[in-house]
């Protein structure tokens, strides 16, 4: 019989949520890209009307990997965290600009 430990199915419920936002955000992101290139303001208009029904949930499954590493492997969390605070500011700031472009 498998034994699964709590600590791998915490592991994967992680993973699963970065994938997660990988998969998801990934039309985010590339329509966050192409936006200031768009020919015309119909064009941006569809652009923004594609993504507006899921843009805010993808973030969503960052939250549940960042609150799940926190309560499931404190220690890890405390070790990554501070290793990781210039990577984890940028994001944050790359998703606040990418929130301020679409704004205009």
């Amino acid at each position: 019989m498998i034994s699964l430990d709590l600590a791998l199915i915490w592991a994967g419920i992680i993973g699963f949520g970065v994938i997660m936002y990988v998969i998801m955000d990934g039309f985010d992101l590339g329509l966050g890209i192409l936006y200031p290139f768009a020919p015309d303001e119909a064009s941006r208009d569809v652009m923004m009307n594609s993504v507006a029904p899921v843009w805010d949930g993808n973030e969503t499954w960052l939250v549940l990997g960042g609150a799940g590493l926190l309560g499931a492997f404190p220690l890890v969390y405390s070790v990554f965290l501070p290793a990781l605070y210039i990577g984890v500011f940028l994001m944050l700031a790359g998703l606040i600009f990418r929130g301020i472009s679409f704004l205009r």
